[in-house]
């Protein structure tokens, strides 16, 4: 039993190679811009294909990776990432067309983040831990930790090294996922339930119960990534703030506040309840984005942006959790299938507001604007849980 808490800092490293995959690009897309002469809809198309392609392995999960196994489908995964991030700096360069090359990147770390979207959660969730709501707080937490470091830490290699190194940044970000490798190979992996003991996907799909959760997923993912994935651009051009400071008081803020919410959460699970702390979490994440829009200089805006985080914070383990708790028999299909409406969101999300900015002139604000209507909905959504209760 003691070993597997090597299986638990394995999936930590997951979660921060899942943030590396979502957020190292969008921290490069002016330099990629600049570099390569793309419009906001060719940015737009590598954030929608990352979470596009990351969706449809979600669904593909739900159907082989208890036949495939667990531990060969994480390794792929990581092989997936590491070969993507690579590819950032060299397929660009290599393919007749830069556009195709950043594509073909895009292509293969999705795959790698779809597959550990899906199955790093249910390996924690197996391990024998006593809290589950905590452990899954505190694993998700790890994603935002990674973004904070991906942030950081790009953001000071692009200072102090300079813009035209960034193929090196991507190599050296490619090395977290390939070290992952080598350590799901060795440490022990239980399955979430028996064969066969799971639901299909056909039952989930008959339950009511699962239809709300699957909507909550899409709007806790839309909720997140479309503030997350346009802060940086957003600080830049709509607020009118160097890279430097918009990275930093934009994503990362975003993330530090985003992760405190999920371990101060798994520190306090105990006292706490979930379903009433989602729809203040909701309300305080539409607050955020009214910050954001309509404030009436750069540093409030600033805040709305980090509040953002913090709102988002127990969204997704959160449903993840009460999915957990209400379904327990749902396996490893149910997880596949919330992980694909989470990935639904996460690229509805950013391609709403990048679709809706650029109808109003490239004026993200307008987008973030429209991009309100998700937490909206989870709010509707969570009430109409506890007041079903245990309907399905």
């Amino acid at each position: 039993m003691k070993n597997y808490k090597y299986t638990i800092y394995a999936s930590y490293v997951g979660y921060i190679t899942q943030a590396i995959v979502n957020n190292l690009a969008p921290l490069l897309f002016l330099i990629f811009q600049a570099q390569f002469h793309f419009s906001l809809g060719q940015i737009t198309t590598l954030i929608t294909l990352n979470f596009g392609i990351q969706l449809l392995v979600d669904l593909l999960s739900a159907k082989f990776v208890d036949r495939i196994g667990y531990r060969k489908c994480i390794v792929a995964a990581h092989v997936f990432a590491a070969a993507g991030l690579m590819g950032l700096a060299v397929f660009p360069f290599i393919f007749p067309m830069a556009y195709a090359g950043l594509l073909f990147a895009v292509v293969l770390y999705a795959i790698g983040g779809g597959i550990i979207e899906v199955l790093i959660s249910p390996i924690v969730e197996a391990c024998p831990t006593d809290d589950k709501e905590a452990a899954m707080s505190l694993l998700h937490s790890f994603y935002c930790w990674g973004t904070v470091a991906v942030v950081l830490l790009s953001t000071g290699f692009l200072h102090f090294c300079g813009k035209e190194n960034w193929r090196i940044l991507a190599c050296l970000w490619a090395a977290i996922p390939l070290v992952n490798v080598f350590a799901f190979l060795k440490v022990p992996i239980l399955h979430l339930t028996e064969e066969n003991e799971g639901l299909t996907i056909g039952q989930l799909l008959k339950s009511k119960l699962f239809w709300m959760f699957f909507v909550l997923m899409i709007t806790a993912g839309a909720s997140e990534q479309a503030m997350s994935q346009w802060a940086s651009a957003f600080a830049e051009s709509g607020l009118h703030v160097s890279k430097t400071i918009g990275d930093l008081a934009g994503p990362c803020v975003f993330s530090i506040l985003m992760g405190s919410a999920r371990a101060l959460y798994a520190k306090f699970s105990e006292h706490l309840d979930l379903l009433r702390f989602l729809v203040g979490s909701g309300i305080l994440c539409v607050c955020s984005y009214l910050l954001a829009v309509f404030a009436p200089n750069a540093v409030l805006s600033l805040v709305g942006c980090g509040l953002c985080g913090l709102s988002v914070g127990i969204m997704w383990p959160g449903v993840f959790s009460l999915a957990s708790a209400r379904m327990r028999n749902g396996g490893t299909a149910m997880f596949a299938l919330l992980a694909l409406a989470g990935d639904v969101g996460c690229s509805g999300g950013p391609t709403l507001v990048g679709q809706v900015a650029g109808a109003f002139g490239d004026n993200l604000k307008s987008g973030l604007a429209a991009a309100m209507i998700f937490p909206v909905i989870l709010i509707l959504f969570m009430l109409m849980l506890k007041k079903k209760g245990s309907l399905s």
